[in-house]
């Protein structure tokens, strides 16, 4: 290529960078470092980020830590800004339809806002109590927003005299702990074999078992929830279990998983599902013939994307890194050129803190089918695992031992063996894999934070609805 065909090629790249108008549809995490990425970036034009909850974006681990707890209040969770964004903020106003034939987002309040260039980070909410009129009891609560948990904490600085948790995955768990260690008294009921059994499997899910009832909990395992029952005043007073029980409760918190804030993209033509909005390892969203856009991009607990570490399945995360990194990896795609794009290919980590232990993951336990104990002690709750899958390494777990969680990283990363080679001095005993007895498929159970959504051609699902001429010719005249 000559100078100046470089030259105008580069001349064109820098253009784009600040031509035209973002908008950003989801104003958490991902919507706000997206924003500074693009900023960071070089993009100068127009930006506006949309957002249904009223509030700036801020930070959701805490809500069921420290806020739930009395230490911090929610309105004190704001994330911290890198920089300054320059945007048009569009808050306390949700997204209702998206027209891509005309690259408009449609509002709520019946706004309309036009867009060169879309990033979809509309996260996920909280699954309701499938009863709306029990879901409407006072004393009925899910966590998700800084409103729910400022609604809840005030509940628990109340002193009710028993809480109900139904479900125990991460939320639900931690939520219990927090209330063991304000003093209440506290039931969680689980329809799977145990806690945290989607995300790590049932040998570590009996260790937290353990965990809570040694903390206090009244931990019901296999027992599903019928009915929530009132007293006159409309206040929930009671839970009629699966067993035949009836449960004393005057705070519920329903912990029953997320769904994916999709229905805003109905008609759209976009690869949207159960798991979210499909796209690449570059963040660009995928049609729904599986052809990729060149003008809308995913980040978030909303987009699901192939990975090469775990055969180039869809990977959905509801984690802060995938948040932050999938942000900025869309940014810079957003104003790059196709050969400086890069790929978001996170390995995906957690955190969380339950009765005193902090236990910390890395890569997908889900989709190994095998464990190991690889080092520490499972009686003193402190302690490394592995999870293998054909014969390597897809992930680990600690428990109050996160210092080797690199030593994994780099083991999963490698697509290193397993079981893994030492990692350290302090072999446990019992060092032989065995079934990680994770839940069969569509199981009553927490669904995992971390899931492997690749296609399986036993479930017919798909619809295909071949491309038409009347199609394309409509297609063409826009």
């Amino acid at each position: 290529m000559s100078e100046e065909r470089s030259r105008l090629v580069q001349a064109a790249i820098d253009t784009m960078k600040t031509r035209g108008r973002i908008v950003i549809v989801g104003a958490s995490l991902a919507g706000l470092r997206g924003a500074e990425g693009l900023r960071e970036a070089g993009f100068t034009g127009p930006l506006t980020i949309i957002g249904d909850e009223p509030h700036e974006p801020y930070d959701r681990p805490p809500l069921s830590k420290q806020v739930l707890k009395g230490w911090v209040p929610a309105d004190h969770t704001k994330l911290p800004r890198l920089r300054e964004v320059n945007a048009d903020w569009r808050l306390g106003v949700a997204a209702t339809r998206l027209d891509r034939a005309n690259r408009v987002v449609h509002l709520a309040n019946g706004d309309e806002v036009p867009y060169d260039r879309l990033l979809i980070a509309t996260g996920v909410r909280a699954r309701p109590w499938p009863n709306p009129a029990e879901a409407a009891l006072e004393g009925v609560c899910t966590l998700r927003t800084s409103d729910d948990a400022a609604r809840i904490q005030k509940q628990l600085a109340s002193g009710p005299r028993r809480v109900l948790i139904i479900g125990a995955g991460f939320i639900g768990s931690e939520a219990a702990s927090i209330c063991r260690q304000l003093g209440l008294e506290v039931t969680v009921a689980e329809r799977g074999m145990a806690p945290l059994a989607g995300a790590l499997g049932g040998v570590i899910g009996a260790i937290a078992a353990d965990m809570q009832r040694e903390h206090g909990v009244d931990l019901r395992l296999g027992v599903s929830v019928q009915a929530l029952e009132d007293d006159t005043t409309g206040h929930v007073r009671r839970a009629r279990l699966s067993d035949g029980t009836t449960l004393e409760a005057d705070l519920v918190l329903t912990s029953l998983g997320s769904l994916r804030n999709i229905e805003w993209l109905e008609g759209a033509g976009l690869a949207t599902g159960f798991w979210g909005v499909a796209c690449d390892a570059g963040c660009r969203a995928f049609d729904i013939h599986g052809v990729v856009t060149d003008s809308i991009f995913v980040a978030g607990d909303i987009a699901r994307s192939p990975h090469v570490l775990f055969e180039y399945q869809f990977l959905s995360m509801e984690h802060w890194d995938n948040a932050v990194l999938g942000a900025e990896v869309a940014a810079h795609n957003m104003v790059s050129d196709e050969t400086k794009r890069i790929p978001h290919l996170l390995v995906p980590a957690f955190w969380s803190g339950q009765f005193g232990i902090n236990i910390k993951s890395v890569g997908v336990p889900s989709f190994g089918d095998q464990i190991i104990f690889t080092q520490g002690s499972v009686k003193d709750r402190r302690f490394a695992a592995a999870y293998g899958r054909r014969g390597r390494i897809v992930g680990a777990v600690t428990f109050d031992h996160a210092k080797w969680l690199d030593f994994y990283r780099a083991q999963i990363e490698q697509s290193g063996p397993f079981p893994p080679p030492a990692a350290g001095f302090d072999r446990p005993a019992d060092t032989l894999p065995r079934p990680a007895d994770f839940p069969a498929k569509g199981a009553p159970t927490a669904i995992p934070d971390v899931v492997l959504t690749g296609y399986d051609p036993n479930e017919r699902h798909a619809e295909f609805r071949p491309r038409t001429r009347a199609h394309a010719a409509e297609s063409a005249r826009r």
